[in-house]
This record gives C-alpha cells, sequence and structure tokens, in this order.
C-alpha cells in the first residue's frame, strides 16, 4: 500500500495527514532544584539530613509523651478522687458502682478518643515533615 490514499476528489491521490509532532521534554527548567537536593541530602544521612529527621522524631516523641500524660494524669487523678470523696465510692450508676464504672467502662471510650488524636497529630507532623522536605 502505499503512503498516499487513493480516490481522492477529482481522482487524483490526496496526501494522508502528518501526525502531529509531539514536544519530548526532560526535566522542567522551572522545577525547584532544592527537592531534589533535600532528597539527595536525606538519603545521603547528611548532618543537615539528620537534624530534619531528629526534629521530626522529637516531635513525635513529645506528642506521644504529653498524650500519654495526659492519659496518666486522668486514671492517676481516679485514687486521688475517690480518697478526697469518699462519698463517691458508695455512689451508683443505673445500679453499678460509680467506681466500675470510671474504672471499667469510661477508660475505653477515653483511651480510643486519645489514640485518634494521637493519630490525627503524627499525621500532621507528617505532612509538615513531607511539606517541608519538599520545598
Amino acid at each position: 500500500m502505499s503512503k498516499h490514499a487513493s480516490n481522492g476528489p477529482g481522482g487524483g491521490e490526496v496526501p494522508a495527514p502528518r501526525p502531529r509532532r509531539k514536544r519530548v521534554v526532560l526535566a522542567d527548567a522551572r522545577a525547584p532544584v532544592t527537592v531534589l537536593r533535600t532528597a539527595i541530602e536525606l538519603e545521603e544521612q547528611t548532618s543537615w539530613a539528620e537534624e530534619v529527621v531528629r526534629r521530626f522524631i522529637r516531635t513525635q516523641f513529645r506528642t506521644a509523651a504529653a498524650l500519654a500524660g495526659l492519659v496518666l494524669l486522668l486514671f492517676g487523678a481516679l485514687p486521688l478522687l475517690f480518697f478526697l470523696l469518699p462519698g463517691m465510692a458508695e455512689s451508683t450508676v443505673a445500679g453499678v458502682a460509680l467506681p466500675w464504672v470510671l474504672l471499667g467502662i469510661l477508660p475505653f471510650p477515653l483511651l480510643f478518643g486519645i489514640g485518634y488524636w494521637y493519630n490525627v497529630l503524627a499525621e500532621r507532623h507528617e505532612r509538615d515533615f513531607v511539606d517541608m522536605v519538599e520545598k
């Protein structure tokens, strides 16, 4: 078959349409070079990259320690509360002793909520770290 289509208007041959040209670009000159440089520094574990990662880990640890301290404070305060208010130990809620409610039921939704809060904060710290690295 030839390169030209046959049976064009007037019985002559009509050239086939040429394919569109495509521009091939190896790298965008406008792309920030710092992203690549930062990624390379993190991979090579330079002193700057080690400090950035150390700061990220420290932030995650501080968040975990603060929320663990909150849990300890809340649950550690219960015995003190029962000691200071002895009448609470004899109170009932729906026929169940208040200490059993506070120690057997309340911790589960409270721990779930604090765990969820930690997860949200940890993901936020990770997004901030990635955003800082990509800048």
